[in-house]
């Protein structure tokens, strides 16, 4: 019901009060003006939280389809929403929607049994979660700060993406040889690699880390040049799975591409 309706049966009610010979009409206007109060202010409330939903869900939509970067950090009346959506079923249901649909491609793919058929990962939030670090750190509200992640790294604590571990298990028991593409510095070779094996990951050709050459590059400078040094030496790369776009764009983009869902951060 609109707030006009609103009105016009109130003054209604009025209305029919004053007509009345026997209506304490004092009374009558104390307690409608104060019930309308209430009930206006419920209803305002309500309008307020589906707004917010509603431009917090579109402005979700404009990350992740590229149309909004770059970007620092999440708006500050998405917190709960960017909260709700990662820590509830939907941010499941995405995950699972991604690594279905590349499963369906994976087994769809003629691979030429020589070695060189190649499915790269990206490692953090797509491999392994770091959700437990975002929800000390307003799932994205505050400004990355690569010291205290690099704490968290350090940790070897993260769990799986499970959706993700289905895939890779796939992808492995297809024939397709895996490369870890991560923008993680070298530094953290075997705490990364400690972590992946400690949750169940196994069997990968190759996990490549920023050298200290790399470190100043964007990810989408650094991980196109990989891509290519593995063009270069004859692979073929024909998936690729990453939560950001500077994981899959640049050069050297694979045949199909699976972006996973992230709203907390935008990585160039």
């Amino acid at each position: 019901m609109s707030f006009f309706n609103d009105i016009v049966i109130f003054l209604s009610l009025f209305s029919f009060a004053f007509s009345q010979e026997t209506f304490n009409s004092k009374i009558f206007l104390k307690t409608s003006i104060t019930e309308y109060a209430e009930n206006s202010e419920i209803q305002l409330k309500e309008c307020l939280i589906e707004e917010v939903q509603l431009q917090c869900t579109s402005w979700r939509f404009a990350v992740e389809a590229n149309n909004l970067s770059p970007w620092r950090r999440i708006p500050e009346e998405c917190v709960n929403y960017v909260k709700d959506y990662m820590t509830g079923r939907g941010y499941q249901f995405d995950l699972d929607r991604v690594s279905n649909e590349a499963g369906v491609y994976a087994r769809s793919v003629e691979l030429r049994g020589d070695g060189k058929d190649v499915w790269i990962f990206d490692v953090d939030e797509t491999l392994l979660s770091n959700l437990p670090y975002y929800a000390e750190h307003g799932y994205g509200l505050e400004i990355f700060d690569s010291l205290k992640f690099d704490e968290w790294v350090e940790k070897g604590i993260a769990p799986a993406i499970k959706s993700s571990f289905k895939l890779y298990e796939e992808v492995l028991s297809l024939g397709f040889k895996v490369t870890l593409l991560t923008g993680r510095s070298e530094r953290h070779r075997n705490i990364t690699t400690y972590n992946l094996i400690k949750v169940g990951f196994h069997d990968w050709d190759k996990l490549i880390l920023r050298s200290s050459e790399d470190l100043k590059k964007t990810a989408l400078v650094y991980k196109s040049q990989k891509r290519n040094e593995m063009i270069e030496e004859g692979y073929r790369i024909l998936g690729n799975s990453g939560d950001q776009w500077s994981d899959l764009l640049g050069s050297s983009i694979t045949d199909r591409s699976f972006k996973l869902p992230n709203p907390m951060y935008y990585i160039p």
